[in-house]
């Protein structure tokens, strides 16, 4: 059934759209299909608020994350990279107006994801020069800096949630395992079936910008380690990692730097299972394993 959100205001005319669908709501934004003037399809991904905040990220600037979206997509395009190719953005005068992007819309067929051919994509990914600009996550801070000082934060934030939780590692200890952290490339850090499009398996699109950091393939591992413990992101890690290595260097599981940013990702998990998106069969075993991981770095004693 088509829909047009009273919330588009004079968006809709702007871009002369018409079959307007929502095709998926998230914490920040929804996203809704439509066709464009010339009849092709497009994207609007809109802005519930200017401000959002949640368990994970109590500070959400959705303007900013638009605009990094915008400038994220728009230099991959021309890099070659395979992602849904900005069209137009449009930041609203009135705080009662939404801010919107208006993207190319790139269809999905469903297909089985072709893990090792993503792995090689990532590789492409991680040797592109980075975008001119400071992601909105790091918060103008180092990434290492940043993966530090989350870790403590959301630990504290699991322990208002959960019965018995130890207080944070210290920042000293979670430091040291990140000192191989640099920034030279562009991590997306959101990996997982719902933010690729595929077609006959092959990712014809990476969607969703609003995690990335620079970082190294020990960040962007990290947290494809711990996505693919659940089956919806349709993650093979073993593929990715093979892809990955056919022209880059994938680091080992044990690595210092790649256990601590599990870590990051399993926290983040256990705050969406918890808070965001309360699974009774997941919060807790979520806690469970990011707590695991905090002994098995070092910077939790057991």
């Amino acid at each position: 059934m088509s829909e047009r959100p009273a919330e588009l205001g004079g968006l809709a005319d702007r871009w002369g759209l018409h079959g307007l669908h929502l095709v998926g709501r998230g914490l920040e934004f929804s996203v809704y299909r439509a066709r464009g003037r010339d009849g092709r399809p497009v994207a609007v991904r809109l802005a519930h608020r200017r401000f959002d905040s949640n368990a994970n990220d109590p500070q959400v600037d959705t303007r900013a994350l638009l605009v990094q979206e915008y400038r994220i997509a728009r230099h991959l395009a021309a890099q070659g990279l395979p992602v849904a190719e900005p069209m137009d953005l449009v930041l609203a005068d009135e705080p009662t107006s939404p801010d919107a992007l208006l993207s190319a819309y790139v269809p999905d067929d469903a297909s089985r994801l072709d893990c090792f051919a993503l792995g090689q994509l990532l590789a492409r990914l991680h040797r592109v020069p980075k975008p001119r600009l400071r992601p909105v996550a790091a918060q103008g801070a180092p990434t290492a800096s940043v993966i530090t000082a989350r870790i403590r934060r959301r630990w504290t934030e699991i322990g208002r949630l959960v019965d018995d939780w130890p207080a944070p590692p210290d920042a000293s200890l979670i430091g040291g395992q990140l000192t191989s952290l640099t920034e030279d490339s562009l991590c997306h850090l959101d990996v997982r079936s719902a933010n690729i499009r595929r077609r006959r398996g092959r990712t014809i699109a990476l969607l969703d910008w609003s995690n990335a950091l620079f970082g190294t393939p020990e960040l962007e591992f990290g947290r494809l380690a711990e996505y693919a413990r659940y089956p919806e992101n349709e993650l093979d890690l073993a593929a990715i990692r093979k892809g990955y290595a056919r022209t880059a260097t994938v680091p080992p599981d044990n690595d210092p730097c790649v256990m601590v940013c599990r870590l990051d990702a399993a926290l983040m998990l256990a705050l969406v299972f918890l808070s965001e998106a309360p699974d009774p069969s997941r919060g807790r075993a979520a806690a469970d394993r990011a707590r695991e991981l905090a002994v098995r770095t070092g910077v939790l004693h057991a």
